[in-house]
């Protein structure tokens, strides 16, 4: 029987994950990439995400991403493995991660009492995960932890959000979503990034994309105009609350106190990470 108020761990991830998915939309990781010899852009995402896993192949890569196109990923992986090997790779995204970290919040906060409390607490939740069917994030949790605690708080993110994510594929598979159908679901709730954004990041047409939206038409979980039906609706709500359950160890394992700490601290940090312009503006809805 849970400890955790109704939806505290997912509040606590929607807080802390900000920390980790900063270096996605920063300059100095794909600096440290393209020093590398890789190619800035999807080579550089695929290689920096998946290098925990070794020289993963395609297939490896596309089954743990789930909902980006198999062929968009062959064009770069295992490519970039001959480019540059997985370690390099490593400690080329732990450097973009400080760059980013250290011009973003600034030397204060990177050595206040704060940063040090909330990277305690988030190790000490990203340790509790499961490893079982979740190979991002037992792939990360193999990795040495950085001495810094603003690197130890950006690792110890990483680690909880692979976590929530391996999960939230598992309940996205039981939902019977394919990931294009996946993304056409969720693009439809008005809340996420545009079509063209997401069909240009994971490689899919415009095809691809309208036939996805057929075949959830023809599941009842989009109308004809492509709004989610009540059916869609209530599908979506089912996979979060599965992820919910399957992501409940770390914060179990915090306890509701330090749970509720942690959100507050990295609310704090994720909120200066805002206002320095950590996360470009998106244009959502479902054009």
């Amino acid at each position: 029987m849970t400890s955790l108020e109704g939806g505290a761990g997912r509040r606590c991830h929607a807080a802390v994950s900000p920390l980790h998915a900063c270096v996605y939309f920063a300059p100095e990781p794909q600096d440290e990439y393209s020093a590398l010899g890789l190619e800035r852009g999807p080579m550089a995402y695929y290689a920096g995400r998946a290098a925990p896993l070794g020289t993963a192949d395609a297939g490896t890569v596309t089954a743990t991403f789930y909902n980006f196109n198999h062929e968009h990923v062959r064009r770069h992986i295992p490519a970039a493995w001959d480019v540059a090997a997985p370690g390099a790779v490593l400690a080329a995204r732990l450097r973009g991660a400080d760059r980013t970290l250290r011009r973003l919040l600034g030397r204060d906060a990177l050595v206040s009492k704060e940063m040090a409390e909330a990277a305690e607490l988030a190790l000490r939740a990203a340790e509790a995960g499961h490893r079982e069917a979740r190979p991002l994030y037992s792939a990360n949790a193999d990795l040495p932890v950085p001495e810094e605690p603003h690197l130890v708080l950006w690792h110890a993110a990483t680690l909880l959000r692979e976590h929530r994510g391996d999960g939230h594929l598992a309940a996205l598979a039981v939902a019977g979503l394919p990931g294009i159908e996946a993304l056409v679901l969720h693009n439809a709730t008005g809340t996420a990034p545009t079509s063209a954004l997401f069909m240009r990041t994971r490689g899919w047409s415009a095809e691809q994309w309208a036939a996805a939206r057929d075949r959830l038409c023809e599941r009842g979980l989009l109308d004809g105009a492509g709004d989610l039906t009540e059916s869609g609706a209530a599908l979506r709500a089912e996979a979060e609350m599965l992820t919910d359950r399957l992501d409940a160890a770390p914060y179990e394992h915090l306890g509701p106190v330090a749970t509720a700490r942690l959100t507050e601290l990295a609310g704090g940090f994720a909120a200066a990470l805002r206002v320095a312009g950590a996360f470009p503006a998106v244009h959502f809805g479902k054009g």
